[in-house]
């Protein structure tokens, strides 16, 4: 059995929990694994605030991996140096800080999305953007007006037209 020492640092922490560096994963889970199983074998480290192994819905069992929270982050830390690449019901597990729920595409994840659940927040950004640059040309605009009125000779004729009428 191996042991690999985690600059805790040094990781970008992740995390399914509320705090980063509190929530690991475990990967290479035999099937017969459950959350007690993995509870038992990871409570020597800290206390635990939670323990989720997610189900494939087709199938029932589950996908191979799960989730430990930790209480604190020297637990977790002391988890990943004592139990990545170590042995339970004869599989080698991969412990690793989890990564946060922000990159896979929300609280619940993309999976969890409807196809057009962002689709008003993309027309709003979308027409702000449309009206900014609009306001932009216009100002545009008036910046050329004012330095081609002020460059234009103007006509002798109208000006004598102007002046009759103010």
């Amino acid at each position: 059995m191996q042991s690999t020492l985690v600059d805790v640092n040094a990781v970008a922490g992740g995390g399914k929990g509320t705090n980063p560096k509190t929530t690991l994963y475990v990967g290479g889970l035999e099937e017969n694994v459950n959350e007690a199983i993995l509870h038992s074998a990871f409570i020597p480290f800290g206390d635990i605030k939670d323990v989720n192994i997610p189900l494939d819905h087709a199938t029932g069992k589950h996908r191979g991996f799960g989730f430990i929270e930790y209480e604190a982050k020297d637990d977790a830390a002391d988890a990943i140096d004592n139990m990545h690449n170590a042995e339970l019901y004869g599989r080698v597990l991969r412990t690793n800080y989890a990564q946060p729920m922000k990159i896979k595409g929300g609280d619940k994840g993309f999976s969890h999305q409807a196809v057009w659940a962002d689709a008003d927040d993309w027309y709003e950004r979308a027409e702000a953007e449309q009206e900014l640059e609009k306001l932009e040309d216009d100002k545009r605009l008036k910046e050329q007006k004012a330095v081609s009125d002020k460059y234009t000779p103007k006509d002798p004729m109208q000006e004598m037209e102007e002046a009759i009428l103010a």
